[in-house]
């Protein structure tokens, strides 16, 4: 199906709820989504079912999850499902929306085989972007096809230092050429009135907006993948 299908399904569908997902500090729900003849399995998260964070927002969550996926699509790298933010025709309120990954959930990240393992530099690259402070293991998810998708980035897009990761494979190694020429890309679209910017503004504060352009041109400059921190916690609890 094509992807602009699907965020239109994902925008304008009706929601019935079908289960929740027990295993999370926040609510979040499976959901049937059917827009005409489209039916999707999607996951839903209410702004409503957010635990209050000392360090976050209040009720921002959700959507960080949307600016997760529109980060992923400008940069061509599609590792994070179609996500969109429903404000009418939502069960509990206005959330995030994505489209449910079919998958194993015995294969993640700590299992992985090489063929999945080189899509590891764009992982941690992503996370280092949007500054993650919450990536799992289980968080990386395979599909039936073989396609790496990445989910939860309720915790991204602080200000603050905050990336809390498993993904440390290729720490102080040289970022590969491609990924910053796709970093050099969209830049200068993360400025106010350029695309991305707009993109984001829904959805993220403009000093956040502006920390994410400061870490790709610092990831740029240096051109290679920074180590683990010493000061403070690196990884996140639990792994998986």
């Amino acid at each position: 199906m094509d992807k602009n299908e699907v965020l239109t399904a994902l925008g304008q569908g009706i929601l019935h709820l079908e289960g929740q997902f027990i295993y999370g500090s926040n609510y979040t729900f499976m959901a049937n989504c059917r827009y005409g003849d489209i039916k999707l399995e999607t996951v839903y998260k209410p702004l409503r079912g957010e635990r209050p964070l000392w360090d976050f927002p209040p009720r921002t969550l959700a959507r960080r999850e949307v600016a997760a996926f529109l980060v992923s699509e400008a940069l061509g790298w599609n590792l994070v499902p179609p996500t969109v933010f429903r404000t009418r025709g939502a069960p509990m309120g206005p959330g995030s929306l994505q489209l449910f990954i079919e998958h194993n959930p015995e294969q993640h990240y700590f299992n992985f085989d090489q063929s999945q393992q080189q899509h590891l530099p764009k992982v941690m690259l992503f996370d280092l972007l949007i500054n993650n402070a919450d990536r799992k293991g289980g968080h990386l998810l395979i599909d039936p096809e073989g396609e790496l998708f990445l989910i939860d980035h309720g915790l991204s897009f602080h200000v603050e230092d905050k990336l809390r990761t498993v993904v440390w494979d290729h720490a102080g190694q040289p970022i590969p050429p491609e990924l910053c020429q796709d970093l050099n890309t969209i830049l200068p679209e993360l400025s106010p009135g350029k695309s991305v910017f707009k993109s984001l503004q829904p959805h993220l504060l403009p000093k956040e907006i502006a920390a994410l352009q400061k870490r790709g041109r610092d990831l740029v400059e240096s051109g290679q993948f920074p180590l683990p921190p010493e000061d403070r916690r690196a990884y996140p609890w639990p792994l998986v």
